[in-house]
């Protein structure tokens, strides 16, 4: 008796779901309008007052503005939960802003073709998306198109991941395994850093590229980072001192709000809660 009353209210459940996705299904659809494309190259990226929240009562982000220019990094660091995460969310547009305007030049990125302002952005992550396949089809993934074997060994070779996979029997056709369990966290941060080559993104986003790394494996995928930046404009969330030192602005973020901003050596000058944070990462 109680399996068939469990029975039945796992049926009454998919039948209230099922009526819901018919609701959408027939839901008729409006005309869209194409949106414009945008060249990311040689634009400055704007933040304008930027507030942000799921629930009115608990906000994320507020009042946040920065500035990326061309060719140049931008750094955001701070504590865990500040935020930092939500604006990369934002400027991938997973989300839109409760308030304020994202930008590039002149242009809101919400205005922008979605297909055409992701194709520019190249994304790594402490955890890179890697999936169960051969180490072909993760460089390939996302691209959109057929890449040559010589153009994948050269993202390869860019990402210093070359030699790891000339060492595999089966090469570029090597099997990776479930969340690329066949690799170090390592070699599949370079086969994600790889990808972002071959992607040629105008605007690099790194979040925590490093975090989940040793120091021997941390310093060959912090190299390749170093060459993927080359020429790009670099937004960095990081909590690894070393990562930031070098950024040519950086911005303190705690609990949803920019306390701070400017060089390294600006910061630690005339922020303590910055210098605080410094001197908390040279103990660790």
């Amino acid at each position: 008796m109680t399996t068939f009353a469990m029975f039945f209210s796992q049926v009454q459940k998919a039948m209230g779901a099922t009526e819901r996705i018919q609701e959408i299904l027939d839901t008729p659809l409006e005309p869209i309008q194409a949106a414009p494309k945008a060249a990311i190259d040689g634009a400055v990226l704007r933040a304008e007052q930027i507030d942000f929240s799921y629930d009115p009562k608990r906000p994320i982000l507020q009042n946040i503005s920065f500035e990326a220019k061309p060719n140049t990094v931008i750094a955001f660091a701070g504590p865990s939960g500040g935020g930092k995460s939500t604006i990369f969310a934002l400027l991938e547009r997973f989300y839109e802003p409760t308030s304020g305007r994202l930008l590039i030049g002149e242009q809101p990125i919400a205005d922008i073709d979605l297909q055409n302002w992701r194709a520019q952005i190249g994304y790594v992550s402490q955890d890179s998306a890697v999936f169960a396949g051969t180490i072909r089809e993760n460089l390939q993934y996302g691209l959109g198109r057929t890449l040559s074997e010589e153009e994948l060994w050269q993202g390869l070779a860019l990402a210093y991941a070359d030699q790891f996979v000339q060492e595999f029997p089966e090469k570029l056709e090597t099997q990776i395994g479930e969340r690329g369990v066949k690799l170090s966290g390592g070699q599949k941060q370079r086969i994600a850093i790889a990808r972002a080559f071959l992607r040629d993104p105008k605007l690099l986003m790194l979040d925590e590229a490093t975090a989940s790394l040793d120091s021997q494996s941390e310093e060959k995928v912090q190299r390749a980072l170093d060459h993927l930046m080359e020429g790009r404009t670099t937004l960095v969330i990081a909590h690894r001192l070393s990562t930031i030192v070098d950024a040519d602005q950086i911005y303190f973020i705690e609990k949803g709000t920019i306390t701070g901003q400017g060089t390294h050596a600006e910061l630690i000058s005339n922020h303590p809660l910055y210098a605080a944070y410094v001197n908390e990462q040279m103990i660790n």
